[in-house]
């Protein structure tokens, strides 16, 4: 290995070694550019090894209990040198990891990055996502105040409207009836322990399948594979790497000096604020309860996202070409750019909408399950397929570029829900202006 040499210390050589299990001994020049990826994947690594290290020092004054776990906060963030920051670097990295997340994945389909080779990444990726937002939920109820008990008795609400078994589950995660210390207990032993382990091991499988398929993606170019073209990982590869991440690191130490994370007054079962929501990064779904059946909204609809995005690169020519943004084509672009400017414009006018119309329906009766749920989900199903078969029959586009336009199509939509349901929903859920939600 360039600049290993027999004098270099034992200690540098393991590490060394350590890196190259997760990396190429060598990698393609052209990848090396900052563009290519932007340094979401060691981002997103380098977010959970801040999580990791700050959640350690946050066990040293937290106490799991519902009678203790609040004041073990105040203990933190008033009497504790620099447990406020500590506990604020936690609270923002476990935040920036989801959107990190999100934005690799969308990385990863702008640049053709599930194909061939690479499918087992991709789901591994997806279970990564889900595996995130399994260690922020059960995290967001630990400090055991207001904002957090009620948002988690909302979200295992939820659980409730699913067929069969929504009651086994509710008293699952909640250890009971209602949200209380058994739920806390729960909570602590999966965020803690079970989470974090799955956690880590699929992030190594992660970075090792990276490995394995020789490093990020690339054009398909005989020239680029020459080995000529082939620069040392270390520290070529490593030092863009330790530098973006110094920067990640740098960005939120700083803010976390400047803004807190929130933190109301203890626990009430019996006092609900006024206007309840979910964590933002369920506040979507939270929007889609008041528009369709809960079954639909909670069960139906997640689980059909969710396994169009496994499907995916199974799908034959369902990736772009592989290391270039959009496919490489102006067209390309211009398509990404066009449904995401119109999900906007046409998921804001759906949401008033009907919005509107139930309002006007309030008093009137009909089948929900038929009218909430199942014709709006064929609706959507065959607005998906037209939409595909537009692009794809009638304007020419290949099966990659319509694939990428749906993508795109869902998760702009869902976070035009997201946006409106955090900032735009304000007492009772209604639609309102934030600056006037306090004075609603």
């Amino acid at each position: 290995m360039m600049g290993m040499t027999s004098q270099t210390p034992k200690s540098r050589r393991s590490f060394s070694d350590f890196l190259l299990h997760l990396h190429p001994s060598a990698v393609p020049e052209s990848t090396l550019r900052f563009t290519l990826s932007w340094g979401l994947g060691g981002t997103a690594a380098t977010l959970i090894g801040l999580l990791i290290s700050t959640g350690v020092l946050l066990l040293l004054v937290y106490e799991p209990s519902a009678d203790r776990a609040y004041s073990s906060i105040l203990t933190l963030t008033q009497e504790t040198p620099f447990g406020l920051w500590i506990r604020n670097i936690h609270h923002w990295s476990a935040n920036f990891l989801i959107g990190i997340i999100l934005l690799h994945i969308i990385r990863v389909v702008l640049t053709g990055a599930f194909g061939s080779g690479r499918r087992l990444n991709w789901v591994i990726g997806l279970f990564l996502l889900l595996l995130a937002l399994g260690a922020n939920f059960t995290g967001y109820l630990l400090p055991w105040d207001q904002l957090a008990y009620w948002a988690v008795t909302i979200c295992t609400s939820m659980l409730g409207y699913v067929p069969l078994f929504g009651s086994w589950l509710q008293d699952l995660f909640r250890g009971g009836a209602e949200v209380g210390a058994p739920t806390l207990a729960n909570f602590f032993v999966l965020h803690v322990a079970v989470i974090p382990g799955f956690l880590i091991i699929l992030l190594l499988w992660h970075f090792w399948l990276v490995r394995r398929a020789g490093g990020l993606v690339q054009p398909e170019d005989p020239v680029q594979d020459a080995a000529s073209n082939r620069v040392p990982t270390i520290p070529n590869l490593i030092a863009r790497e330790a530098a973006v991440g110094m920067v990640m690191i740098a960005f939120v130490m700083i803010l976390s000096i400047f803004v807190n994370a929130p933190l109301l007054e203890q626990a009430n079962p019996g006092m609900s604020p006024f206007s309840a929501k979910a964590p933002w990064y369920f506040v979507g779904f939270q929007e889609l309860l008041l528009h369709l059946h809960p079954v639909f909204a909670v069960l139906v609809w997640p689980l059909l996202g969710f396994a169009l995005l496994m499907w995916l690169p199974f799908w034959e020519d369902a990736a772009l070409p592989p290391g270039i943004w959009f496919g490489g084509s102006a067209r390309g672009r211009k398509l990404a750019l066009w449904t995401a400017g119109g999900t906007v414009l046409v998921t804001f006018l759906v949401v008033v909408g009907d919005d509107l119309l139930l309002r006007s329906m309030s008093n009137a009766t009909s089948n929900t399950f038929v009218t909430r749920g199942l014709i709006p989900t064929l609706l959507m199903i065959g607005l998906l397929m037209g939409f595909y078969f537009l692009l794809a029959e009638k304007l020419k586009y290949t099966r990659a570029e319509a694939v990428m336009a749906g993508v795109i199509l869902v998760l702009v939509a869902l976070v035009v829900c997201t946006i409106i349901g955090f900032w735009f929903r304000g007492p009772e859920m209604r639609l309102t202006w934030p600056f006037v939600q306090n004075g609603a």
